[in-house]
């Protein structure tokens, strides 16, 4: 298991937004994250600084894959364009990253 944490801002004038699109998460996004190997997929926001923190588990063998199927699935493209528009990058992210990845430094069973 691979434990994924990422970061990406939130525009202030579409907090209100996000929360509603991810309370009423499409069912199709939600068994897509199963199909692809995700598990424990969380999103946190820290107000007001409106600083988004995601976490989940891949429980895959083949991340590539997965990932290909998820950025080739037309429910999940439609729900990127929902999401998108909401979120800032940070300036300073690896190259290709829309959400910023995360080094893991601790973690206790």
């Amino acid at each position: 298991m691979k434990k994924m944490g990422m970061c990406i801002k939130l525009k202030k004038d579409k907090v209100k937004d996000y929360k509603i699109l991810h309370k009423n998460c499409p069912k199709e996004i939600k068994k897509l994250l199963k199909k692809i190997n995700i598990n424990n997929f969380s999103i946190f926001l820290k107000e007001p600084e409106n600083i988004l923190f995601s976490y989940w588990e891949y429980v895959g063998t083949d991340f590539e894959k997965d990932m290909k199927i998820m950025s080739e699935d037309v429910n999940n493209k439609q729900w990127w364009e929902l999401c998108g528009p909401c979120q800032t990058p940070f300036k300073i992210r690896k190259k290709g990253e829309w959400w910023s990845s995360m080094e893991s430094i601790f973690y206790n069973e």
